[in-house]
């Protein structure tokens, strides 16, 4: 049996049973470190040619995307980030500049959030690789899980979703969405080139679960695509759900390039919008949603099912069944 024949989803559970059960499995790894505080731990690995390319990123967003994928792990958990550390492969015929760029689009992302780059590692490879490791400190009664998710929950997604793909879409195939604007479609490109780690959603919501007294919610962020986010975190905590293709948050300029069913793929599967996916109390739901705004929507329910559903309030299209191979997967 090889890796391929597994997937990525086999690989991973077979290289959870080699860690603690009761860290591994959430976006970070959650370490104790004082009565009321965890570490949160988080690694991130980067390779050319499947997670960036000079023809779609360059080495300055190059840098961007991959601490912001870092710092949005630290977000789907509440951490507050602290430092980074960069393990750098490249081959000797790189060119300084462009590992230079790496590092400033890295650093313009990281000083946003008052983070420093305290260290790493440095080698020698064929191939550009780039690994990095963030650490956040979350208190221990905010600590965002997967599997807090009860029935009857409310899914909340923090913003739109598909634009990341659509503006892969415009770098790769410059022939595509020529009715654009130029605003429009720059607006595209950086949700691609430069997303934003949903870390200033984090204040609202402890505003608001404070206000009701009891900490109740569940999620991780939506890297991977938003039914990923929403399947992941419906069986870590062994539940369902009911996701309402009416509600989705889809940019609004899609119903000019592509297909509904296209918007529909891309917002669901397209991954690397890096926002947040949510499951909490509908009375929070609505609050919460009420005050980020920019997108953010309740797409659906939690339910006693293991089912995860999409569903059409419109009663234009039949129920579907969502699911993890839809999505991008490395094997």
């Amino acid at each position: 049996m090889q890796v391929k024949d597994i997937g990525e989803q086999g690989l991973l559970r077979i290289l959870q049973k080699f860690c603690p059960a009761e860290i591994v499995g959430d976006d970070c790894a959650v370490m104790a470190t004082t009565p009321n505080k965890s570490l949160a731990i988080t690694t991130d690995m980067l390779v050319d040619g499947v997670h960036f390319s000079d023809r779609t990123t360059g080495p300055y967003y190059a840098g961007w995307r991959a601490t912001a994928a870092n710092l949005s792990d630290l977000a789907a958990m509440g951490a507050k980030p602290l430092a980074v550390t960069v393990a750098l492969a490249v081959a000797g015929d790189t060119a300084v500049e462009w590992v230079e760029d790496f590092y400033r689009g890295m650093t313009a992302c990281l000083q946003e959030y008052h983070t420093p780059i305290v260290g790493g590692d440095v080698v020698r490879s064929p191939v550009v690789t780039v690994a990095i490791t963030a650490f956040g400190q979350v208190e221990c009664d905010r600590t965002i899980r997967r599997s807090n998710a009860r029935s009857g929950w409310a899914i909340v997604v923090t913003g739109v979703h598909g634009a990341s793909r659509a503006g892969l879409e415009l770098l790769l195939n410059p022939e595509f969405g020529q009715n654009l604007t130029e605003v429009d479609r720059a607006s595209l490109i950086l949700a691609h080139q430069r997303p934003k780690p949903r870390l200033d959603v984090l204040p609202v919501v402890w505003e608001i679960l404070d206000s009701a007294g009891k900490f109740s919610i569940a999620g991780m962020d939506s890297s991977d695509g938003l039914a990923d986010a929403i399947i992941q975190i419906c069986q870590a905590s062994g539940v369902g759900a009911k996701v309402d293709r009416t509600k989705l948050p889809i940019p609004d300029i899609f119903s000019e390039i592509v297909s509904t069913e296209t918007a529909l793929d891309w917002a669901l599967y397209g991954g690397e919008d890096f926002e947040l996916v949510l499951f909490l109390p509908i009375a929070n739901a609505e609050l919460l949603v009420e005050k980020i705004g920019n997108g953010a929507a309740i797409v659906g329910t939690a339910t006693d099912s293991t089912d995860i559903w999409l569903t059409d309030s419109s009663g234009i299209y039949p129920n579907a069944l969502l699911k993890l191979d839809r999505g991008f997967q490395h094997f």
